[in-house]
Formats: structure tokens, sequence, C-alpha cells
């Protein structure tokens, strides 16, 4: 039984990933605004990459 609950966390981290990288948001963050130098498009998918990479591995590696 937990097993499917994990499977069901996997996709839904998977379409919050496909809604966060999709058009409309990034088009939000297409500006000539800069953070530390960088381009704030290039921090948000960075910030965004690295939260959805934890969010996957703490759902992998929970303990059951």
């Amino acid at each position: 039984m937990k097993h499917n609950i994990v499977g069901q966390r996997l996709i839904a981290l998977f379409l919050l990933g496909a809604i966060l990288f999709n058009y409309p948001l990034l088009y939000l963050f297409n500006q000539s605004h800069e953070v530390a130098g960088i381009p704030i498009l290039y921090t948000y998918i960075f910030i965004v990459w690295a939260l959805l990479i934890a969010a996957f591995a703490w759902v992998i590696e929970k303990p059951r």
C-alpha cells in the first residue's frame, strides 16, 4: 500500500515540475532584472530545478 502512495507523490511532483517549467510561469520571470548579476529567469529555473530534485529525493528516500 505504501508503494502506491510513493508512486502517486512522484507523479504529483512530475506534474508540478511540468507546470513550473511551462510557458506562463517562465514568461513571468523572463525580464531584464538580475539577481547577483544573474538574469532572474536563470535564477528561477535553477532554484525550481534544485527544489524539485530535493523533493524527489525526499519522497524516494523517506523512511517507510
